[in-house]
C-alpha cells in the first residue's frame, strides 16, 4: 500500500455548502438560501457522500481540503471537524495538508473562526470583495466595510494563512480608484489575494440589469487598464499573480486550486460538485434537496460519472493550464491527459502567437506571456485542435 500511495499523486477534497445568508446580484454560483437547515442530516450526509467517493480513489494520499459554497462559514465548526477526521481516515494526509475554508466577513461568522482553526483549517479565504461601502451595497453583499476589517483582523491572528477576495472593474470604477483600493488592500499584509473582474453571467440579476441598461459596465480600454494596473502593483507588492486573478507570496500560492489548474485528481461531493478522478468527470445533483434524497436512498448524491475521451482530458488540461503563470508543463500534462501536449495544440498557429509576443512556446511546455494574459480566451481559441 505505502508503494502504491507513493506511485500515485496525492488527491485534493473538495466540500461544497450550498447555503447563503443572501444571494449576490452577480452570483452564478450553486447557493441557496434557506430559512432553516437541518445540521445533524446535513453532516451524516456529506458523510455518506465523502465515504463513496473516496471509495472510488483508494491508495491515495490527502493533499488539500477546500470548503467552499455558497457560504462554508455557515457550517458548525463541529460539521468541519468531522468531514476532515473521516478524509484523513479516507486518505492519509500529506505532512503539509493544507485545509481551506472560505468565509463572509460577518460578525456571526467571525465568531466561529476560533472553532474552525480547531477543527484543523489552517487557510481562510475571505470574501471582502470591496473596500468601500457603496460598493458592497451595489454588490448585494451582507456586510459593511467595518464589518470586513474586523472579520479580517480576526482571521489574520487565527489562522497561519489568509486570502482576500475582492471585485473590481465595477460599474464607474476609474483607474485611480481601483489604485487606492488595492494599495489599501495590500497594506494589511495579506499573503494571497483573488482579485477578480466583475463579469456579467447569465441568469444573475446583473445580468437583467445589464440588458435593461440599468447597470453600466467600464469601457474596454478602462478594463484593459485595470487588468494592467493589477498586474504591474501586486507584482511590484511582492505577490505575482501566479493565475490570472490569483497574486501570492513565493510558497503561499492555493495548493488546493493548484490541483485544479495542473489537471489533477479531485474529489467534489456536497450539491453540485464537480469532480476529476482517473479520467472520469464526476458530478453531483446540484438542488440541495435533490442531493440530500439521493445520499439517503443510495449513500450517495451523484447525478453523472463519465468517463473522459483522450481528447476531452486534453482540452480540459488545455483550458485550466494556460490560466498558470507558469504554463502547461509537457510531461505532465502526458502524463495526466495520455495525449501529447503538441498533438493537443495547433503548434503552427502557437508559433505564430509567440511571434506575436502572446506565448512563450517551447520543448519543455507552452505558457501565456503577461501581454497574452488580457488575451487568454482568444489565444485559445486559436490553439485548441
Amino acid at each position: 500500500m505505502v508503494a502504491r500511495m507513493a506511485a500515485l499523486p496525492p488527491v485534493a477534497l473538495y466540500v461544497h455548502w450550498p447555503f447563503c445568508v443572501t444571494k449576490c446580484p452577480y452570483c452564478d454560483f450553486n447557493s441557496h438560501v434557506r430559512e432553516s437547515v437541518d445540521q445533524a442530516a446535513w453532516r451524516d450526509a456529506l458523510l455518506a457522500d465523502l465515504a463513496f467517493e473516496a471509495a472510488r480513489l483508494p491508495g491515495r494520499q490527502l493533499a488539500s481540503i477546500f470548503f467552499g459554497g455558497g457560504t462554508p462559514s455557515l457550517m458548525p465548526p463541529e460539521t468541519v471537524a468531522a468531514i476532515i477526521a473521516a478524509a484523513q481516515r479516507h486518505w492519509p494526509p500529506t505532512d503539509d495538508l493544507e485545509i481551506t475554508l472560505e468565509a463572509n466577513p460577518s460578525s456571526v461568522e467571525a465568531g466561529r473562526f476560533a472553532g474552525f482553526a480547531a477543527a484543523g483549517v489552517n487557510r481562510l479565504s475571505l470574501g471582502v470583495q470591496a473596500l468601500d461601502d457603496a460598493a458592497l451595497k451595489l454588490l448585494g453583499r451582507p456586510h459593511d466595510l467595518a464589518a470586513a476589517l474586523a472579520a479580517l483582523d480576526v482571521a489574520q491572528s487565527t489562522f497561519g494563512r489568509v486570502s482576500f477576495d475582492l471585485i473590481y472593474d465595477r460599474p464607474g470604477m476609474t483607474r485611480e480608484a481601483w489604485a487606492a483600493e488595492l494599495t489599501r488592500a495590500l497594506g494589511f499584509g495579506t499573503t494571497h489575494l483573488s482579485l477578480y473582474q466583475l463579469t456579467i453571467e447569465p441568469g444573475t440579476r446583473f445580468a437583467a440589469l445589464f440588458a435593461r441598461g440599468e447597470l453600466l459596465m467600464p469601457d474596454e480600454d478602462t478594463s484593459a487598464d485595470l487588468f494592467a494596473i493589477t498586474q504591474e502593483m501586486m507584482a511590484a507588492a511582492g505577490l505575482p499573480a501566479y493565475e490570472i486573478s490569483n497574486h501570492a507570496a513565493p510558497g503561499r500560492e492555493s495548493r488546493h486550486n493548484l490541483t485544479y489548474w495542473r489537471y489533477g485528481d479531485y474529489a467534489g461531493i456536497g450539491p453540485g460538485a464537480h469532480g476529476r478522478r482517473a479520467g472520469v468527470a464526476t458530478l453531483r445533483r446540484k438542488k440541495p434537496e435533490a442531493w440530500l434524497a439521493g445520499v439517503r436512498e443510495a449513500g450517495h448524491g451523484m447525478e453523472s460519472e463519465t468517463a473522459l475521451t483522450a481528447t476531452e482530458r486534453a482540452t480540459e488540461a488545455l483550458v485550466m493550464g494556460l490560466r498558470l503563470a507558469e504554463g502547461l508543463d509537457a510531461a505532465r500534462f502526458a502524463v495526466r491527459t495520455g495525449t501529447a501536449l503538441a498533438d493537443a495544440v495547433d503548434m503552427a498557429a502557437a508559433y505564430r502567437l509567440a511571434d506575436q509576443g502572446l506565448l512563450a512556446v517551447s520543448d519543455a511546455g507552452i505558457r501565456l506571456t503577461r501581454a497574452g494574459w488580457p488575451l487568454a480566451n482568444a489565444v485559445l481559441a486559436q490553439i485548441a485542435r
